[in-house]
């Protein structure tokens, strides 16, 4: 079942490596057929080497497995709550991926200084808050979600597709699984490029607002014109 899917999130899965989004097995992508309300996801600590669409784990949005032999990731109660809590999304990735990390250890957004950020994210990248201990103790994976939602509680989460968990990393989304690691690309090169520009300018501004609008808009929304139509 849900071959067409499986195919898109074995690929999104794969090429996390191709874009040296993780080591060892430190990630996963999912991807969920909204229709059948069926998640696709990796499993649990198998070598990207090794995986293949058989490997990939299908749930139904109450975390019961469907279809597969193998355990799930450990992150699939996030991946659950985030689905459930943003309805428009069609992917989620979740890496420790370098860049990203070290602002998630450090607790801090990584700020909008330039076009790159711009094109993609319409604000600064948010951090969560750190998590209780009793947030932690029981149903951690669950709680990491409803921490992500939290934070997207006065912002669009369509706007800004990513996240920086506090002390662990970051969470990206999109329309499809694909999608979802296009923005974890480019979230991973702006907190590079944020990381030099302050180290290069530790007085520097987060990007002039009307310069901003005006990348954000140009490829998103109705009236959008970057790219073919």
């Amino acid at each position: 079942m849900l071959e067409t899917l499986k195919k898109e999130v074995l690929t999104a899965n794969l090429k996390l490596q191709e874009h040296r989004l993780v080591t060892f097995t430190w990630g996963n992508v999912s991807g969920i057929d909204r229709e059948n309300e069926r998640i696709v996801i990796k499993p649990s600590g198998v070598e990207y080497s090794e995986l293949t669409a058989d490997d990939l784990v299908v749930l139904n949005l109450d975390g019961e497995i469907i279809e597969g032999s193998l355990k799930p990731s450990s992150d699939t109660p996030t991946h659950l709550y985030l689905y459930q809590a943003f309805p428009n999304i069609g992917g989620i990735v979740h890496t420790h991926s370098h860049w990203a990390t070290s602002w998630a250890q450090s607790g801090r957004d990584i700020p909008a200084l330039g076009t790159t950020h711009a094109d993609y994210f319409d604000s600064a990248i948010p951090c969560t808050r750190e998590m209780y201990d009793e947030e932690i103790v029981k149903d951690y994976e669950h709680n990491t979600g409803k921490v992500i939602a939290e934070t997207f509680k006065n912002q669009k989460y369509e706007q800004v597709p990513g996240v920086l968990v506090n002390n662990h990393g970051p969470f990206c989304w999109g329309t499809d699984a694909l999608n979802a690691l296009h923005n974890a690309v480019v979230l991973e090169t702006v907190a590079e490029m944020a990381f030099h520009s302050i180290m290069l300018n530790q007085n520097i501004s987060p990007i002039n607002t009307v310069l901003h609008e005006k990348h954000f808009y140009r490829k998103h929304g109705a009236n959008a014109y970057y790219g073919q139509s």
